[in-house]
């Protein structure tokens, strides 16, 4: 008994509870602080005008309303503006993951004449940008200006996902590469059938980003649309959040004041709606993509 009480003492002990206490805490402070702020926009979207107006919700919807998704559903502007992005989103990812793999597979093979150079001129641009002008000119001078291509052609490419794929290109064996080259197979059968398909991890991740960066982006269609007809989603949230509206002090009549009131208590309530309406789908991106990762 005393052998075995001994060797209890001298074995290795699990780590102190006050220490597994404090690091579930900070967990849990984290959690609450990255998914309150989202909480907080869903409840004030769920409570009605007049609670949502003042923002003293915190807990649990006050006056449960839903109206103002009511009206999001109704409204063919927003669906067009849906469309518009997904529009954007689904073959942007597509031509970057194509341009991402094809750059970054030629600058990892060996026999490359010039492959040093080619990646020293590929990172200039990424450091020193021409910037919005340059940039604007381009677009004119392509005629992409007004055209929903301007979203997609100048999105479908990015150095730093270059870089990305290229070292994770490099992480595999190159003994795959030389098994395939000894059964016959070209540089193009090497490409397809033994690097694409142990590339899904990192094509997730360039998705991930791609989508995300897509669906958020406004700029650039604030300069190279000017019609509402191609605009994005984010285009249209901005004009719902930041457009302003009438003043209450240029109405005289105290019935269409308290209509104007209303109307912008309903606004309020709005906002927030379509903050969650817009954010779904990048939200739902997440989980399908762990599956790959």
């Amino acid at each position: 008994m005393n052998v075995m009480k001994k060797r209890k003492k001298g074995g290795i002990r699990e780590g102190s509870w006050i220490a597994t206490f404090l690091m579930y805490a900070a967990c849990v402070v984290i959690a609450f602080v990255t998914v309150y702020p989202m909480y907080y926009v869903l409840i004030l979207s769920l409570s009605a005008p007049e609670y949502a107006s003042t923002m003293r919700v915190y807990t649990v919807p006050k006056g449960f309303d839903l109206s103002a998704y009511e009206v999001l559903v109704t409204d063919m502007k927003m669906w067009r503006a849906y469309a518009n992005t997904i529009l954007y989103v689904v073959p942007t990812t597509v031509l970057m993951i194509l341009t991402s793999s094809l750059v970054a597979y030629g600058l990892n093979y060996r026999k490359l004449i010039g492959r040093k150079y080619l990646t020293m001129f590929l990172l200039i641009p990424m450091y020193f940008s021409g910037g919005t002008i340059p940039s604007f000119l381009l677009i004119t001078k392509l005629g992409l200006y007004d055209s929903p291509f301007s979203q997609i052609v100048p999105a479908c490419f990015s150095i730093w996902n270059i870089i990305l794929v290229k070292a994770y290109f490099r992480s595999i064996p190159e003994s795959l590469s030389e098994a395939a080259k000894i059964d016959g197979a070209g540089i193009w059968q090497i490409f397809t059938k033994v690097i694409v398909p142990l590339g899904k991890p990192i094509f997730a991740v360039i998705a991930v980003y791609t989508i995300v960066g897509v669906w958020n982006s406004w700029f650039n269609a604030m300069l190279y649309l000017p019609h509402t007809e191609w605009q994005p989603l984010q285009m249209y949230l901005r004009r719902v959040l930041i457009e302003a509206t009438q003043s209450l002090k240029q109405v005289m009549d105290a019935a269409t004041a308290r209509e104007m009131a209303m109307r912008q208590l309903s606004n309020a309530q709005l906002k927030y709606a379509m903050i969650i309406f817009t954010s779904l789908p990048v939200l739902c991106t997440y989980p399908f993509s762990r599956n790959t990762l």
